[in-house]
């Protein structure tokens, strides 16, 4: 029987005073996304998110919570998306990131990856609720925001 391989992908919603959802621009091509990444071996999830975010965005962060786990089977890659607070750092451009800004969900750029829109939107209807969702195949991207 073949070894089965997954990918874990860490992801932090950050939210201003105002709701407003921190957004990273990317560098290697025209797309926003929320600060994460993959884990790294030995690494632990929650310790991978706050990693990703100081790489990423030059803040420090703490985790509220785990609002999403998104599995998406087509490519064996399990995605986990935690609720985080600033406690210091400051924003920082960096290799990854050329643009790194805050966004109200109505004003999210249309390039943002829908993967992460999705986990914004779920956690801004239900902030309450762990949201798990399976997606079977790949995402074509809509002509709108959702």
């Amino acid at each position: 029987m073949p070894k089965i391989t997954f990918t874990i992908g860490v992801f932090a919603v950050i939210l201003n005073k105002k709701n407003q959802v921190l957004l990273c621009h990317r560098n290697d091509r025209d797309l926003w996304n929320l600060p994460g990444g993959c884990l790294d071996n030995n690494e632990a999830p929650w310790e991978g998110v706050i990693r990703e975010v100081k790489e990423e965005t030059g803040l420090d962060v703490k985790i509220d919570k785990i609002s999403g786990i998104y599995s998406r089977t087509y490519d064996n890659d399990l995605v986990l998306q935690f609720i985080c607070q600033i406690t210091g750092g400051k924003i920082t451009l960096n290799p990854e990131a050329d643009q790194i800004k805050y966004f109200a969900f109505d004003d999210i750029p249309h390039n943002t990856a829908q993967r992460h829109l999705r986990g914004i939107k779920d956690y801004l209807d239900e902030p309450n609720k762990l949201h798990t969702k399976i997606q079977r195949k790949k995402f074509t991207r809509p002509t709108k925001n959702l």
